[in-house]
């Protein structure tokens, strides 16, 4: 593939797996200035939604709804060791030009020039519409809106033309946060109700594939599996974006992708193989950034419903079963942090993610099988998100060599990106690997998404616990009423059981690897882990 080819936008080829890259075509005056002009990245799986209230929209799905929709406030950056980063304390307005908090309710006053791509003013309509949809749509969204005690949409009201407010049911402290995650986007309701049906009252498969949103970009394009094209909003309400264009590629081979990055054909990829961040990092050719995710793990997760995994003892050889340090080394190549091997007389901390207790230890968890009256072990299969392959089917492997020997026999599982989060939704998978981030850093926040009973969607091993449930409820209301002693003690009884109870194993906290030419500037870490191409630019 030549740099000419590789630029088409309207009738570009997928990069196919195996696809050589040729040398660079010579630019005329015109393609120069497009190329200035243009932003692309390449990555091994695009979203499968452009709408993060969508059914089952994956993680690159986030990319597309942070970068098309404003929300009413954001947050400011900071700076952390060498790179801005999002200050999870502070907020300052998006859509909104002021923001007062009293007791019970925030009120938000929208900016007069707030407008959508298509002209058309943000009102408070608007915001109740999209506030309204997002509590009412089901499944992940109007979990996340729980999650921050937005419910109902009788707690959304409409001031007047600019002012909305929004009513607490409860004294929570991550209602004003949940305000500034993805989910609750603004959408010209508008426009999307002429696009509704009876079906579908909000118009889901219509903002499945088209963006409607007030955001510094729109999605002008897209070819799912291929690319995704955006162009920039030159009224955004943010300032103009330093970007005329976004070209985001997907090239399934990361050979490719790094052979596009080291000619100069491609200007960032994110997902790389660590080696090959290692690698080219040593290079100096590229700028290499390295974050670990905030509130954020990968972990070996249990069906604890189904046998064997309802059986405590089996989950527990599972956990010294692990082959971590052969992780860390073949896979990651230091690019993680350990979530394993702390210490025997470590105390637990509040906080989160911290490392377990559990080593591999073979011979330790073969016992722990006999005892649970597996002594000859057992077959299974551990599934992985085959869009984040480079981490996930490595690592699956080495877990398969280590149960083989203690006497489970595993078969891989390799299922496409675009199905992934449909598929874990189920819940029917027995083993699987897979990462969560928190969107807000908090530990009850993560423990809330992932062990909570009542949580349909990110407790993906079905796990019931009362006392779980009671930790994590009563440091939400510790955390409400500013009793630190309460909510230290259930922040540390919390950990405690689910390193007991084991229904997910940490394995490591990941690094957001990010490769950038040496003139691409601007790059910030969001809590949702994708680029944020606003304040992306090129020297």
């Amino acid at each position: 593939m030549n740099r000419r080819e590789f630029l088409q936008t309207a009738s570009a080829t997928a990069v196919a797996s195996g696809t050589a890259v040729t040398a660079p075509a010579v630019f005329s005056s015109a393609q120069a200035q497009a190329r200035n002009e243009t932003l692309l990245i390449v990555s091994e799986s695009g979203p499968n939604n452009l709408d993060i209230q969508g059914v089952g929209t994956n993680v690159p799905g986030y990319e597309a709804s942070w970068n098309c929709y404003d929300r009413l406030i954001t947050h400011p950056m900071k700076t952390v060791n060498g790179t801005p980063y999002y200050d999870k304390d502070k907020f300052e307005g998006q859509l909104a030009e002021d923001m007062n908090v009293g007791d019970m309710s925030v009120t938000f006053k929208l900016k007069s020039n707030a407008k959508f791509q298509d002209g058309t003013p943000v009102t408070a309509k608007d915001v109740k519409w999209s506030l309204d949809r997002a509590v009412t749509v089901g499944g992940f969204p109007t979990f996340q809106m729980k999650a921050g005690s937005l419910e109902k949409a009788e707690q959304f009201v409409v001031v007047d033309d600019r002012t909305v407010r929004v009513d607490f049911i409860r004294k929570d402290r991550l209602t004003i946060p949940d305000l500034a995650v993805i989910v609750p986007s603004i959408y010209n309701s508008e426009l999307v109700k002429k696009n509704a049906t009876a079906q579908d009252p909000w118009g889901l498969e219509y903002t499945k594939q088209n963006t409607v949103g007030s955001g510094p970009y729109k999605v002008v394009k897209w070819t799912p599996g291929t690319e995704v094209v955006y162009e920039r909003n030159d009224n955004w309400v943010g300032g103009v974006p330093k970007m005329k264009r976004i070209i985001w590629r997907m090239v399934p081979s990361s050979g490719n992708r790094r052979a596009l990055l080291e000619r100069g054909d491609a200007d960032i990829s994110y997902d790389l193989p660590n080696k090959d961040f290692v690698e080219l990092k040593e290079s100096g050719k590229l700028s290499i950034i390295s974050t670990p995710y905030s509130n954020g793990l990968q972990y070996m997760g249990m069906n604890v419903t189904k046998p064997p995994f309802d059986n405590p003892k089996v989950r527990l050889a599972m956990a010294y079963a692990m082959p971590y340090q052969k992780i860390m080394d073949a896979v990651l190549f230091g690019l993680s942090k350990p979530m394993f091997g702390a210490p025997a007389d470590a105390k637990t901390e509040v906080a989160w993610p911290q490392p377990t207790k559990y080593v591999t230890d073979l011979a330790k968890a073969k016992a722990l099988l006999a005892e649970a009256g597996y002594p000859n072990g057992f077959e299974t299969d551990v599934s992985f998100d085959l869009g984040f392959a480079g981490v996930n089917e490595p690592l699956c492997v080495l877990v398969q060599e280590n149960l083989a020997q203690i006497g489970i026999k595993t078969t891989i599982n390799k299922i496409p990106g675009a199905n992934w989060r449909t598929e874990l939704n189920k819940k029917t998978m027995p083993m699987f690997t897979n990462v969560f981030s928190g969107w807000l850093d908090y530990p009850e926040y993560f423990f809330f998404w992932c062990y909570h009973g009542a949580n349909s969607v990110f407790n993906t091993m079905s796990y019931q616990s009362k006392a779980m449930d009671t930790f994590i409820d009563g440091a939400r209301a510790a955390a409400a009423n500013g009793d630190k002693a309460a909510y230290d003690t259930d922040i540390k009884g919390m950990v405690d059981l689910a390193f007991a109870d084991v229904p997910r194993i940490p394995l490591f906290q990941p690094y957001v690897n990010v490769a950038m030419q040496k003139n691409i500037t601007g790059y910030e870490y969001w809590f949702h882990r994708r680029l944020n191409y606003a304040t992306l630019q090129k020297s």
